[in-house]
């Protein structure tokens, strides 16, 4: 007997059809005795639609009433999927995240799970049936709905696997797994047998689509395996888990990752005096707009004034903006200057850990291909270049081809 979490996407779930095809293919791979927790996402483009028929009303960002509205795309899968599985003789019931018990803040848009109470979920297993859960949504502490961030029902599938101490959190997307690279940008990308937590983090982070941060975060909180694989085929996929084989561990670097949704923030002419960057991303902070690469320059010893430049996603530009003008009024910032034309790309491997020269290589190819390289951040795994959108693609390509397939052998 097992405990199983399978979470499908949207694109897994886009037609009753397809629904009817994961009904079929969970009771065919399904053992006697195993309890199955089914989370699902929004029916293919749903979320889109919804997001689109909010800004026919407004532009504002309205969070809790936005939530409320985009919540409503998973419960009409939940249900329709329920359906589905008794029409097949499976009992089974649909529950939303509140429901199942997921907890949220109520950081509208970007809600994070604080807590995850299954007993309800529990009950209706112990009863014989398939739960099937809504993900990408929480309850706050005042009853709100609140929405987990764009690939968050992955966290709601981890969430639920963690607290359950389920066997396995099984992600079935439209790939067959983690590849090293996204492969309609270089022909040469290959799947991984496995990944950290640590590795997946990082590839999720800057720009990998496949797995969404926090639902990594939380497999590697509970220490639950995650099982990356197609809903369209049988084959094993990329497995997600604290530590790797030996064979595998010999690489350097793991993967190359690119991200279009950033946004270069330049405060020109900032007040240079201690204190003056906290207060920036303090109130950065506050309105739940998430800052990533950031340089400060010094112009000369003697000027009064720095540059303060950083990273933002496209999504927090205008709130961004806001916020910051809304700041010139106490301290002095000269320009606000935003360029949303810029990707970064990365590169990520727990084999870069000691090995000299990585980063060298990288800004060489990067110097040879004619990129021009505008901020570097790094981690112990993982190096970021800010460059141009309309290069990243080009980035992507050489580094892979002349760091990871050279290495591969």
């Amino acid at each position: 007997m097992a405990l199983i979490v399978k979470k499908f996407g949207g694109s897994s779930v886009a037609t009753p059809v397809k629904i009817f095809n994961i009904v079929d293919r969970v009771l065919r791979e399904r053992n006697a005795d195993d309890k199955i927790v089914v989370v699902v996402s929004a029916m293919g483009d749903t979320t889109d639609d919804l997001v689109a028929l909010a800004k026919q009303v407004t532009s504002k960002p309205y969070g809790r009433e936005m939530d409320r509205l985009l919540s409503t795309g998973e419960q009409v899968t939940i249900a329709l999927m329920a359906m589905a599985f008794q029409e097949r003789g499976q009992k089974a019931i649909s529950m939303t995240g509140a429901q199942a018990g997921i907890n949220s803040s109520d950081a509208f848009g970007k809600g994070r799970i604080l807590g995850v109470d299954p007993n309800r979920v529990f009950e209706a297993l112990d009863d014989g049936n398939i739960v099937v859960v809504a993900g990408f949504q929480g309850i706050t502490e005042d009853g709100d709905m609140a929405t987990l961030g764009r690939g968050g029902s992955d966290t709601t599938a981890v969430a639920l696997a963690g607290a359950m101490k389920a066997d396995v959190c099984e992600i079935f997307t439209d790939v067959d797994g983690v590849y090293s690279t996204d492969p309609r940008v270089a022909s040469g990308a290959f799947k991984l047998e496995e990944v950290t937590y640590g590795e997946m983090l990082e590839m999720a982070r800057l720009g990998a689509g496949v797995m969404q941060p926090r639902a990594v975060e939380m497999g590697f909180r509970y220490n639950v395996p995650i099982h990356v694989r197609s809903t369209f085929n049988n084959n094993t996929g990329t497995i997600i888990r604290e530590d790797y084989t030996v064979e595998t561990n010999k690489r350097v670097i793991t993967g190359v990752a690119d991200d279009t949704n950033t946004a270069k923030v330049a405060l020109v002419g900032v007040e240079n005096k201690p204190g003056t960057a906290a207060t920036v991303f303090k109130a950065l902070a506050k309105n739940n707009v998430d800052v990533d690469m950031i340089v400060q320059s010094i112009r000369s010893k003697d000027d009064a004034t720095t540059d303060l430049i950083f990273t933002v996603a496209l999504d927090d530009v205008v709130l961004a903006r806001e916020v910051l003008e809304n700041l010139s009024n106490s301290i002095k910032i000269e320009k606000i200057n935003i360029d949303e034309k810029m990707a970064k790309v990365s590169i990520i491997g727990a084999g870069m850990l000691g090995q000299p020269g990585v980063a060298a290589q990288m800004f060489d190819i990067l110097g040879q291909e004619g990129i021009n390289v505008e901020i570097i951040s790094t981690s112990e795994i993982s190096i970021s270049c800010l460059v141009a959108e309309e290069r990243v693609k080009d980035a992507v390509r050489v580094i892979h081809d002349k760091l990871l397939l050279d290495d591969r052998g």
